[in-house]
């Protein structure tokens, strides 16, 4: 394949890489021509009208050939952003009201060709009690365990509904060292082996996501380059402001041949049938009902709240005035979405921000083709039409994990972000040095800062598993310290 650079040394690896971008370019710009004028993703409170409604808030979304399994993928979706750990008694919980669905387009056409939606039933075993447990709990099934979760799990395939699963039990909260003394037998109880090799999850784990949220919502601050910005400080060290939080988590474990148009195992890269977009919803009836008697009903027909594909895109591309209808437009309608990408704001901002740096001028091609359509040799579909996925080549072998290298393609890595997403890939950094041109997105203004620009937040605050569902053990409520701060 005419990208797989890993064993190049680094000057290479970013000709290469470049040179693969700038194909893409060429290869995708009459297809953007074409494209219909309407896209997908969220993260965490991006959108004025979900930062009201948690419950569906997709916060992240994760596609990668599974490590330990390389015969299958792994796909992630998380909701509810910042969560509490101590948030009892009500801990939080997936929403019985809302369908949640992480969709795979394996043919390029923006349309899905494959869904896996997923919708919870919380029972309450005494409802005398105001307590989420009434003893130690050692399983997500243990009958002291008062407050319980389930899920039913479905595959909807060309318009067929398959039923996967039912009654799957949901990991509980991570309550404390009496509730929960051993989480990681909680979460093994909650992992569900489902026909033809499929594996699920579902339930509160620590949020893999990591950024300094606080700097870079501070008028675009990069506390490394405190200095430098046009409102100087002394240089700080980033500060992950997801630190200490949970999120809520879907994990599904598919063999690759359940992914592909064609049935195939995706073990050539070369083969477009190895390729898929993913991204995941989550829907709510479209009215909702409030009775004095403290009930509440839903009806009517299932209405998109929540996208999410390419990280990062709605939070800090689409403006204000769009927000909301990004989250519920489709794939096929992204063309309304394009100029956002190809002038975006923060773009502009960080010449101003930070005197001195200057980066490429708009239309900004290199981050189009990125963004909707993939790239050539590597992620891009066949006759691709141009909408915002997280594609992923499917055939690329996993880099052992112990050798992942954060910033992903851009270090050369062609089994990371944007090929798809690991858990360890620094999207926050990698899409701040491709706006400003580092790298090998824009070669020409591959210079420092450009292409040295970041957060200074490179790791997440704990270790991720090495086995499915991968992420982190949650945080536990009675020891929840929120971003590791022990004074003020």
């Amino acid at each position: 394949m005419g990208v797989q650079v890993t064993a190049l040394p680094p000057r290479r690896r970013k000709r290469i890489v470049a040179a693969a971008l700038a194909g893409s370019l060429v290869a995708t710009m009459a297809a953007f021509a074409l494209a219909p004028e309407g896209s997908n993703a969220s993260s965490h409170r991006e959108a004025p009208f979900i930062a009201t409604d948690p419950t569906a808030d997709g916060t992240d979304v994760y596609a990668f050939v599974s490590p330990d399994d390389p015969d299958t993928v792994t796909l992630i979706a998380n909701y509810i952003p910042l969560e509490e750990p101590a948030g009892g008694p009500n801990f939080h919980a997936f929403g019985d009201d809302v369908r949640y669905q992480i969709h795979v387009d394996n043919d390029g056409d923006a349309k899905p060709d494959i869904s896996y939606q997923f919708q919870f039933e919380t029972t309450v075993g005494n409802g005398d009690s105001f307590l989420y447990n009434t003893f130690p709990v050692d399983s997500a099934t243990d009958p002291d365990l008062n407050v319980k979760q389930t899920y039913s799990v479905s595959l909807v395939e060309d318009g067929k509904r398959t039923r996967l699963g039912r009654d799957v039990p949901v990991a509980p909260a991570n309550v404390g060292p009496r509730s929960t003394p051993d989480y990681g037998a909680i979460t093994d109880s909650a992992i569900a082996n489902l026909p033809g090799g499929i594996n699920t999850f579902a339930g509160p784990r620590d949020d893999p996501f990591f950024v300094d949220l606080g700097s870079v919502f501070d008028l675009g601050g990069l506390r490394p380059f405190n200095p430098a910005h046009v409102i100087p400080r002394n240089t700080e060290a980033g500060v992950d402001g997801l630190r200490g939080y949970n999120v809520h988590s879907i994990a599904i474990q598919v063999p690759k041949n359940q992914l592909t148009a064609d049935g195939g195992p995706a073990d050539d890269p070369t083969d477009p049938n190895s390729i898929v977009g993913v991204w995941t919803t989550a829907e709510r009836k479209s009215t909702r009902v409030l009775r004095s008697n403290g009930t509440m009903r839903q009806q009517g027909p299932w209405v998109q709240v929540s996208r999410l594909g390419v990280p990062l895109i709605n939070e800090v591309m689409i403006p204000l005035k769009d927000k909301n209808k990004w989250n519920s437009s489709v794939p096929s309608k992204d063309g309304q979405f394009f100029q956002y990408v190809k002038d975006p704001e923060l773009g502009r901002l960080i010449p101003v921000l930070y005197p001195g740096v200057t980066v490429p001028p708009a239309p900004r091609t290199d981050l189009l083709t990125v963004v909707f359509a993939g790239i050539t040799n590597l992620n891009q579909p066949a006759n691709v039409v141009p909408s915002e996925q997280l594609r992923l080549n499917m055939a690329i072998p996993p880099t052992p994990v112990a050798d992942q290298n954060r910033l992903g393609l851009l270090a050369g890595q062609t089994d990371g972000f944007p090929n798809g997403r690991r858990l360890g890939d620094d999207v926050t950094d990698i899409l701040l040095r491709a706006i400003a041109g580092g790298y090998a997105f824009t070669p020409d203004f591959d210079v420092a800062p450009n292409n040295q620009l970041g957060d200074g937040v490179d790791t997440n605050d704990v270790p991720f598993m090495s086995t499915f569902p991968y992420l982190a053990t949650p945080h536990q409520g009675y020891a929840s310290i929120p971003h590791g701060v022990t004074g003020p």
